[in-house]
């Protein structure tokens, strides 16, 4: 059983999934890397060069597409808007929603430009927390509230709600 980390950039959900696979032993993957690795360039250079449809069909294609077992994935901020990836991610494990307000993921984000985040023009950060939030809750299994609390206590949280589900 994977555990599938979702939710906006600047959630900690790279930082969450390296604690939470060593604390439970299990491994980790971001797809974000796998992505960056499979076309050899940064993700901000596939959306600037290509466009955003091109970067979700890769993201798509790479993410649903993945044979992973007992592994923390954590998933870049647009992987809801594939229904396709979300349904194969859920038949594998369970979708842990890391909820972290607006203010908040503005504050986390200093490098929206360059963090390869996809965001449509003339489109505002808040313009994509606003679409994202509804469907990161309609694909979680769990919701975590990530806010003003420190990365110690989320993974503890977060270790106690997975037993409870074994």
């Amino acid at each position: 059983m994977n555990i599938v980390l979702i939710g906006m950039s600047g959630a900690g959900k790279s930082t969450l999934g390296v604690l939470l696979a060593k604390a439970l032993g299990m491994d980790y993957v971001d797809t974000d890397i796998v992505i960056q690795q499979h076309e050899d360039r940064l993700l901000q250079d596939i959306i600037d060069n290509d466009g955003i449809e091109k970067f979700m069909e890769v993201e798509e294609k790479i993410v649903s597409e993945l044979q992973l077992e007992n592994c923390i994935i954590s998933t870049g901020g647009s992987v809801i808007y594939s229904e396709k990836t979300m349904n194969v991610l859920k038949q594998e494990g369970q979708i842990i929603y890391l909820h972290v307000p607006y203010e908040e993921i503005k504050r986390r984000l200093k490098n929206i430009t360059t963090r390869g985040i996809v965001i449509k023009k003339g489109n505002s950060l808040k313009d994509v927390y606003e679409e994202r939030v509804p469907l990161y809750i309609k694909y979680s299994d769990k919701t975590f509230d990530c806010s003003n609390k420190d990365i110690e206590n989320c993974v503890s949280e977060i270790i106690e709600k997975m037993k409870s589900l074994r």
